[in-house]
Parts: structure tokens; C-alpha cells; sequence
């Protein structure tokens, strides 16, 4: 598996969705605290659920398009 190049990939996703979700709570009027929380626990979650479907997807040899086209090399090449 590709590990190296999907913690890569994740480590750049979860900050952003971090700051995506609580942005969104902060300006629906919760409190920074909450916003924050529910900013990390979703982005976890978001990514894990990614991530285990992806890995499977890679174990089974499923052929997955948004895969592919995340890296664009890979996707030319098939």
C-alpha cells in the first residue's frame, strides 16, 4: 500500500477540513470551544471513513476514479 503517500495527502486534508467545519459552526453562532471540537472530531471521521474505503478498495484491487485522479500521473498512465 501506498501508505507514505496517503498520510501525506491526510495530513494536508484534516487541517483543512478542520477549519472548514468549525468555520461553518463559528458562523452559525456556536461557541469557538464547540466549533473547534466539532471542527476536529468531524474531520477525523470524514477522513477515517475515506481512508478505510480506500484502503479495502486497494486490498480488493477496486479500481476507484477519485483515487486515480488525486494523483494525476497515475491516472494518465491507465
Amino acid at each position: 500500500m501506498p501508505i507514505k503517500k496517503w498520510i501525506f495527502q491526510y495530513s494536508i486534508a484534516f487541517p483543512i477540513l478542520s477549519a472548514l467545519f468549525s468555520s461553518v459552526q463559528y458562523i452559525k453562532g456556536q461557541t469557538v470551544s464547540y466549533s473547534v471540537t466539532f471542527g476536529l472530531t468531524w474531520a477525523f471521521i470524514s477522513i477515517a471513513i475515506f481512508a478505510t474505503r480506500r484502503a479495502y478498495n486497494f486490498k480488493q484491487n477496486i479500481d476507484c476514479q477519485l483515487c486515480n485522479d488525486i494523483n494525476g500521473k497515475e491516472a494518465q498512465r491507465k
